[in-house]
């Protein structure tokens, strides 16, 4: 529910960086009218988000929700289990504790999230690279049809799996580290100002409501500036054949070499981050304060 929640609040936001990370292709436009690339090139993040729906209406900004919603709901539950499971494994089984289980625990939640989940990302990103007018796929079921009999069967579904795997591994552990590290670190230094007794509990001290939301922020920020390249090089892998320089982007390695060689750190590997930034703070804020909600709804502090 923690990030179902957060997905459906920010969802207007996601299809966007899928855009701008395969911006600067460098090959023809005349199999497709990317109008949001051109968009993004003259005036940046904002002016492609006019563009969207000026071109293909609101709901253009949300093209590929659908997948998303169905991927987040097993996405979120095996990732926050997980992270509690992995926390409880590394400090009883091999006895290491303080904030160090945090990063390491989230790596694998993070991690294990992924591998779950990824086909339902392939798909969701393909619904919402295509433009109005000119889709290959008629829909989710669709998709999964296609990028199957055309793209090697089920691994198909899993190309740009590991800068998936190595971007996810900091991102989730770095988030919920420093979600965990804010955290405890208020409580033990400002109780009375930042923490109230837990609804569920009142010997447990939690956050206020609006100090979860700045928490999960600041994890989510610094998280996502961490892995970004990784989640560049994901993106483009993902759209396979889509792009013009798809041959070119085959493997991790060469993806990052292509991206860094034609466009640089700022405008290739970071190419996007801004807008990235406008969607993976909300929604972190409202992933963690969620699930810290429910963690007290269903007793469990």
């Amino acid at each position: 529910m923690a990030a179902a929640t957060a997905a459906a609040a920010l969802a207007a936001a996601d299809p966007p960086p899928a855009m701008p990370q395969a911006a600067g292709a460098g090959g023809p436009t005349t199999r497709r009218d990317f109008y949001w690339l051109r968009s993004f090139l003259a005036g940046g993040v904002f002016s492609a988000l006019r563009a969207v729906p000026q071109k293909e209406g609101f709901l253009g900004l949300y093209k590929g929700n659908g997948a998303m919603m169905i991927r987040i709901f097993p996405y979120g539950a095996i990732q926050f289990m997980a992270f509690e499971h992995y926390k409880t494994l590394i400090t009883t089984k091999l006895g290491i504790s303080g904030h160090v289980h945090r990063l390491m625990a989230g790596s694998m939640a993070g991690m294990t999230a992924v591998i779950c989940t990824y086909p339902l990302d392939m798909v969701r990103v393909r619904l919402a690279f295509q433009v109005k007018g000119e889709h290959s796929y008629t829909g989710i079921i669709h998709a999964f049809k296609t990028i199957y009999a055309k793209e090697g069967g089920f691994f198909g579904f899993y190309r740009g799996l590991m800068p998936t795997i190595l971007g996810m591994a900091p991102y989730a552990g770095v988030s919920f580290f420093t979600f965990g590290t804010l955290k405890s670190v208020g409580l033990s230094h400002a109780p009375t100002l930042l923490g109230r007794p837990s609804s569920d509990n009142p010997n447990v001290l939690v956050l206020k409501t609006h100090v979860n939301l700045l928490c999960g922020g600041v994890a989510g920020a610094i998280a996502q500036t961490i892995s970004y390249p990784f989640d560049v090089t994901r993106r483009r892998m993902q759209l396979g054949t889509v792009l013009p320089e798809f041959e070119k982007c085959l493997t991790m390695r060469d993806t990052m070499k292509y991206v860094y060689g034609h466009h640089g750190i700022r405008k290739g590997l970071y190419r996007g981050l801004s807008l990235n930034y406008i969607r993976c703070i909300p929604s972190q804020a409202v992933a963690f304060t969620t699930y810290e909600l429910m963690k007290q709804f269903f007793h469990l502090n």
